[in-house]
């Protein structure tokens, strides 16, 4: 063993192949055991005295994580990149090729490459576990499965449901595979090895390799699989769905599709050539380099040294048990938290645990997890109408209403009902955390957490320092977002903290296109082409108008005009037009789908100028878009968030902004300081001080420097 694999055979003959990476928390299959893993195949090949053989991991609760991120970062163009994926494929095939049984032991995630390598084997037995999952994200990055996973996997499970796994990334546990066909048998994790050594000498002793063991496929998708024609409908809906999922954005999910309807099509060394030419055409692009960027920012953030200890938290005390509340203690009992939630009516615990009962519900009928997993999360979450019980919390959560008289006097009673050590996070949307810790008796233990709605699909969470906030509180904090699966961005307490500052200017420029005469779907459809997730003025109604007007004002006050005021929105304000929650604001709800709505066009043209030729939909964007990377610079500037990559994943993760674009500020770097600067001079000299460009991209455009966002590295 030179780089964490072993080849072993017992004395009933049977080979374990075992991988334990030293120094690593999981296996990976880098170019380096590939190797490996190929030069022991061939020895056991040639072995005489092997009857099968079981691929194993050595470590507890990981089998293989997939192919090392930072390799695949490092292709630069499409030859290399088909290259090493086809050398990927040749090792693989050589295991499908051993002349004995073989089946893969999967005791914790099996990922990409991972999934492949079991893909290659006879069978797979799967420990019945919560720790396992089995997937090919590789969508995701970019790429599609390059070591022959799209041939593989419609061979095993059927076309439609390989399209399901493949295009969406998505995670399977254990018990899903299993139904899928994806594996073969499910035992409990302490007799994993045996039993599937057990299953291989079975199948040595007949002779025969799986079966008996293969699921039967629903009969519409042998129907329609079995035949050209239906094979076509299949692929042509999928096609179809993926460009209203995509916008046609990310060249990764149709050549996926193509490559795995291939499968059905092509002998499998003409598949397999096929998908390793795809590999190389797209991991050599820009959209593939974003994301894998994205990927990497994200684990290294989480995976950053704290300045202090972050303290043990198992015992939450949860303030408030509204929407946000119930959201919380759904998140906080979901990752094995102990939850005691505190408000002051029954009716509003009553609320919040129907929410946190609801969005488990959807996991249970979506077989994400058992009615008796839900139950066991939904009996950590206990309620109160006072304080009782908050003498053993770990920590404190406060989600109350977002008013800092209520905040300050919470804060205060809960103060005096926990430990003197327990830190206290409030979730604050645009709050000062030092005002708020104006009257507390231990200010270093208040930090701001601020969660992003919904809580169960946003990942960001802004971890806010306060002027008093200690090293430790900051430290657990962050700890703790990192255990709930969030991505936390540190920022220093400013007004609008990050997110709020940088959305402000976005959002009033695109109101003031619509004062101007630009119609609410051409202003929303400029930006949604562009990659948002969707415009400005539904993101107003979604939010609140009234709640934006509120935030607006706030930064008005703080930062002058250039982040605007909520004088914009006044009109809307005046008429009642709150957004969504009452029915009517730049949009029509109410019906199938909000539509736009030329009554609140007129308003607003009233209110401004009503320019009779509003700008193009590519100007439309660049207003939007500049202002914000301007903000963005000046919070770099004055040292709001710690750097260019936390603010990118914050944009990516708190706004959803295009992931294939990278971010805000490699979007910038795309365009070019000097071009950001020459743009925003002409939109200040035509339409006021708040296009002004800021010192720092001046300075980046007079010395040809760039935010440049490198690849974190792999110890980062």
């Amino acid at each position: 063993m030179t780089d964490g694999l072993a080849l072993q055979v017992d004395d009933d003959g049977l080979g374990w192949l075992t991988l334990d990476a030293p120094g690593e928390k999981v296996n990976k299959l880098t170019l380096r055991s590939l190797e490996e893993l190929a030069t022991l195949l061939q020895r056991a090949s040639s072995a005489p005295n092997i009857r099968g053989l079981v691929v194993a991991s050595e470590k507890e609760g990981q089998f293989i994580a997939g192919a090392d991120i930072h390799e695949i970062a490092s292709v630069m163009d499409a030859e290399t990149g088909r290259r090493l994926a086809a050398r990927g494929q040749e090792v693989l095939q050589a295991l499908a090729d051993l002349p004995f049984p073989t089946a893969a032991a999967i005791n914790g995630p099996c990922m990409g490459g991972g999934t492949e390598l079991a893909l290659a084997c006879d069978l797979r037995v799967a420990a019945d576990t919560e720790a396992v999952c089995i997937a090919l994200p590789e969508v995701r990055l970019g790429i599609l499965p390059g070591f022959g996973g799209t041939q593989r996997l419609p061979r095993l499970v059927g076309l439609r449901r390989a399209l399901d796994i493949i295009l969406t990334g998505k995670n399977l546990d254990a018990r899903r595979a299993l139904r899928l066909g994806l594996v073969d048998l499910l035992v409990p994790a302490r007799i994993l090895r045996r039993e599937t050594a057990k299953l291989v000498l079975q199948a040595a002793a007949k002779g025969v390799v799986a079966a008996g063991w293969r699921r039967r496929r629903p009969a519409l998708d042998r129907l329609l699989e079995g035949n050209p024609l239906g094979r076509r409908i299949i692929v042509s809906a999928a096609r179809k769905q993926l460009l209203q999922q995509t916008g046609g954005h990310y060249p990764a999910p149709p050549k996926a599709l193509e490559s795995t309807a291939n499968a059905l099509r092509l002998p499998l060394a003409d598949g397999l050539a096929e998908e390793a030419r795809l590999v190389g055409e797209l991991v050599a692009g820009t959209v593939s380099k974003n994301l894998i960027w994205l990927f990497l920012a994200g684990q290294a953030v989480k995976s950053r040294a704290a300045k202090a200890q972050p303290a043990t938290v198992e015992r939450v005390g949860l303030l408030g048990a509204g929407t946000m509340g119930g959201g919380l203690a759904w998140l906080l009992a979901k990752n094995g938290l102990a939850v005691r939630m505190k408000d002051v009516r029954a009716e509003a615990l009553r609320g919040g645990l129907e929410a946190a009962a609801a969005t488990f519900g959807h996991a249970v009928r979506r077989r994400r997890m058992t009615p008796r997993q839900m139950q066991r999360h939904m009996n950590r979450i206990s309620t109160t109408l006072d304080y009782r019980g908050f003498s053993t919390v770990d920590f404190v959560l406060e989600a109350v209403v977002e008013k800092l008289e209520v905040k300050r006097q919470v804060l205060q009673e809960v103060e005096a009902a926990v430990p003197p050590d327990c830190v206290i996070a409030s979730n604050t949307s645009s709050l000062p955390i030092a005002k708020i810790a104006e009257r507390a008796r231990r200010p270093h233990n208040v930090v701001g957490m601020h969660f992003f709605n919904p809580v169960h699909r946003m990942p960001l969470v802004e971890v806010i320092r306060g002027s008093a906030s200690s090293d430790q509180a900051v430290a657990t904090v962050y700890a703790l977002a990192c255990r709930l699966g969030k991505t936390p961005v540190v920022v220093q307490d400013r007004p609008g903290f990050l997110i709020n500052r940088l959305l402000a200017p976005y959002m009033h420029e695109a109101s003031l296109l619509v004062m101007e005469g630009a119609s609410v779907q051409a202003v929303d459809g400029a930006l949604v082409r562009f990659g948002m997730p969707m415009g400005p003025l539904m993101l107003h109604d979604q939010v609140g108008i009234d709640i934006a007007a509120h935030v607006a004002s706030i930064l008005g006050d703080a930062y002058g005009e250039r982040l605007g005021s909520a004088a914009g929105l006044d009109p809307l304000l005046q008429a009642g037009r709150l957004g969504k929650k009452s029915g009517l604001g730049f949009y029509r709800h109410g019906g199938s789908k909000p539509a736009p709505d030329p009554a609140a066009e007129a308003l607003l043209r009233q209110a401004g100028s009503g320019a009779s030729t509003p700008p193009g939909s590519d100007m439309m964007v660049d207003r939007c878009l500049l202002r914000m990377i301007d903000e963005a610079a000046r919070c770099l500037e004055e040292g709001v968030v710690q750097s260019a990559e936390d603010l990118d994943l914050a944009m990516v993760f708190g706004t959803g902004f295009p992931p294939f674009r990278g971010g805000l500020l490699r979007h910038a770097d795309t365009l070019g300081a000097s071009q950001v600067v020459q743009r925003l001079e002409a939109l200040e000299a035509r339409h006021g001080a708040r296009f002004e460009p800021c010192a720092r991209l001046r300075r980046m455009a007079a010395e040809g420097t760039a935010f440049r966002l490198p690849f974190p590295s792999a110890k980062s």
